[in-house]
Parts: structure tokens; C-alpha cells; sequence
């Protein structure tokens, strides 16, 4: 953790015990009440990864967002509860955050299995919420106070899929998480292989504490005609996915989802990562990006301004956290006011934003807004992202 972590008030509570707020400089002579935003993440645990670069960029752009006056004349207030990757903590959380704490907000949930079970919590209480995590089915249905920032699974599966028609590779196998990302994005890609003419020829699983996949591997390495591997899964098990891959021998086109875009998957997987490609937001490769790129200049920006705060690389992750902070903002600055209904229906007018995941375009059938476009496919080359033409 470096010293501007330490620096910046923040609340990382347990769920036994109630959750502090950070004022990050409210004084008691605040005429008005403050702004409540509440999130849940995984900054500890298996997702850390996820969770810990998304608690570090809310407290920074909303100790910006303080300092320079705050939101409405009024300070931002950020209420944190540390979940892990337990969805009853998640649950806990939310209730805690929306009977208890009141919050006018949630910008949160790392995982997808927290996302979905807490959705039914803020669909009752009738509060604005903008998940952080991956699975289309946390948009898809539509639900009426459900939003998200992250590429769904299915962009995801939809992007790889165009990568595998351009290289003329038709027949592939894949090996998936069995937590819910994992499970959802497995679903997806099936469901879409028929319209890219994709086969599946065989489809292998591991659990989340797995730590050797080579046996699931060598089923696949075993079947005749492979010509490409798909893995759907985050966290830890990518890496050693990607290591036994390499360990067997196997030499087909290995993809993974962009549930390990950032460069801890690089440095987990080793050299064994190289050649490896994956979707992701155009936050990986700022520096890459033509100047008429829209993006450029906000993924520029976010990069440097996180890698002074904290030091080390960016992921994505922190940049879907960045993009849910400021479309909240947003809404609540147009709504002039923090009337849950009215900042709803702000959010759901999201138009033209332009973020670290994309450009967003929301509607009343489409609560994230994004299309493939946002999406670029890279290649790790020399233990570094490539964007591939």
C-alpha cells in the first residue's frame, strides 16, 4: 500500500462491524448533508485483484471531486464494505448500506455472483446501483435500477469469436471457471458459437481452488482437430491454466476472457502468457491508441493520475470503478439532486460518455451502453499487451 493510500481517508470495514464514512474534508459547518456513494467490493480474498484497484480509484477521484467543491455544493461521502468473494457478505452489505446508511448510490460489486444476488435488495429498496462486474445477466433482462460499466461475457465471447473467424479457426474446445463469471461466460459463448459458425468440440471445468489443470488439459490436447482453446475464468486459475497449456506442449491459439485484463495475469502466468489473446478495454494500451482515438486522452489521463496516487499499472478494473463514479456524478448533476428516482433516470439517459471502457450509450433497453467496438483485441507479446490489427 504506498503512503498516498495511507493518506486518503477511507473505510474498509469488516461485516461484523458497522462501517466508518470518509469525509475526505467535510467540516461541521457543511450547510448541506453529504453524498452518499456506497460500494461493496472484493478488495480482500481470491478477487482482490478486482476489488483493490476499485476501492483505490473511488477514493481518489472522490477526494478529487471534494476538493474541488464536491457535487451540487455538497461533499461526497464514500461508505465501504469489504465482501471478499462471499455473496451472503455481499448481501449483508447491501442491506446494511441501504436501510442503515442510506446511501444515495452504489457504484460496486467486483464479482458477478455478488452483483446478481444483491440485485433483488436494490431492485425493492429503489436505489440507483452501477455494478462493477462482468455477467450479462446483471443487464440482461433489463432491470429498472440495475445498471453496469464492465464489458458483459457475451461482448467478450462475441469479440473472440471474430478474432477466430479472421485467423479461419472454426473448431476450438474450452475450459472454464466454475464460479459465476465462469459459468455465465461458458453459457454465452455456446449459445453464440452457431451464428460465427464456431464448434464447440469439447468443454472442460475447474474449480475455484484448483491449483493443477493438466488433466482437464490433456482431455483436450487429445482430441483431433482442436485448433484453438477458449478459457472463461478469473482470478488465479487463468494463470495456471495458461502455464499447464504451455507445460503440455500444446500449441493451438489459447484466448482468455477479459476477466484477466491486467498485468497481475502477465506476471502470474510467466513467460507461458506470451502469444496469449484476450478483449479488453482500450485502458491496457492508452499509449498505443491513434490520437483521433476518442478514448486516448481519458485512458491517458486516468493511467497517469493513478499511477502517481498509487504506483504500478492500471487495470481495467480500476477503470470500470472510474467510468461508474462519474456516470453516478453525472446524473446526479443533471438531476440537480440526489432524488433516487430522478438520478435513475439520469443514468439511464447516459449519452456520449466517454470512459475507460468505451463510449456509452444508454437506453431504456440497454442498461451498460456499450457495443463490441469498445472492446480491442490484444496479444501479450514480450511480457506486454499488443493491440492486434
Amino acid at each position: 500500500m504506498t503512503s498516498r493510500h495511507n493518506q486518503v481517508k477511507k473505510t474498509v470495514a469488516a461485516l461484523g462491524m458497522v462501517a466508518g464514512a470518509m469525509a475526505f474534508g467535510a467540516t461541521t459547518s457543511d450547510a448541506a448533508d453529504p453524498i452518499k456513494i456506497g460500494t461493496f467490493l472484493s478488495v480482500t480474498g481470491p478477487a482482490s485483484f478486482l476489488g483493490d484497484p476499485e476501492l483505490k480509484t473511488l477514493e481518489l477521484y472522490i477526494e478529487e471531486l471534494n476538493a474541488n467543491g464536491g457535487v451540487l455544493g455538497r461533499q461526497v461521502e464514500l461508505i465501504q464494505y469489504d465482501v471478499g468473494v462471499d455473496s451472503k457478505k455481499a448481501i449483508t452489505a447491501v442491506k446494511r448500506l441501504v436501510s442503515q446508511d442510506e446511501v444515495d448510490v452504489i457504484v460496486g460489486g467486483s464479482t458477478s455472483g455478488a452483483t446478481m444476488a444483491v440485485i433483488p435488495i436494490v431492485e425493492k429498496s429503489q436505489v440507483p446501483f452501477i455494478s462493477l462486474a462482468g455477467a450479462v445477466a446483471i443487464v440482461e433482462p433489463v432491470k429498472k435500477w440495475t445498471f453496469k460499466t464492465p464489458h458483459t461475457d457475451k461482448m467478450a465471447c462475441g469479440k473472440i469469436f471474430e478474432d477466430l473467424q479472421a485467423r479461419g479457426l472454426n473448431d476450438i474446445a474450452m475450459i472454464s471457471g466454475t464460479g459465476g463469471f465462469g459459468k455465465s461466460m461458458k453459457g454465452q459463448c455456446e449459445k453464440l458459437a452457431p451464428a460465427y459458425k464456431i464448434n464447440i468440440k469439447a468443454s472442460e471445468s475447474y474449480g475455484p481452488k484448483d491449483t493443477d489443470m493438466t488433466a482437464q488439459l490433456t482431455k483436450i490436447k487429445g482430441i483431433d482437430g482442436v485448433q484453438a482453446v477458449v478459457n472463461a475464468g478469473f482470478g488465479q486459475g487463468p494463470a495456471i491454466v495458461t502455464k499447464n497449456y504451455r507445460q503440455l506442449g500444446m500449441t493451438a491459439p489459447l484466448y482468455q476472457s477479459h476477466g484477466v485484463a491486467s498485468k497481475k495475469y502477465i506476471d502470474l502466468a510467466g513467460e507461458a502468457a506470451e502469444g496469449v489473446r484476450l478483449p479488453a478495454a482500450a485502458l491496457l494500451v492508452a499509449d498505443m491508441l491513434p490520437d483521433s482515438d476518442p478514448q486516448k486522452a481519458v485512458v491517458q489521463t486516468y493511467t497517469k493520475a493513478y499511477s502517481e496516487a498509487y504506483g504500478g499499472s492500471v487495470s481495467t478494473f480500476g477503470g470500470h470503478a472510474y467510468d461508474g463514479l462519474q456516470i453516478a456524478v453525472a446524473a446526479i448533476t443533471r438531476a440537480g439532486s440526489t432524488d433516487k428516482a430522478a438520478v435513475r433516470d439520469e443514468i439511464e439517459k447516459t449519452s456520449g460518455y466517454i470512459g475507460t471502457g468505451g463510449v456509452v450509450n444508454m437506453t431504456p433497453e440497454d442498461h451498460l451502453g456499450l457495443d463490441l467496438s469498445a472492446f480491442k483485441m490484444l496479444e501479450i507479446k514480450n511480457g506486454n499487451w499488443s493491440i492486434v490489427k
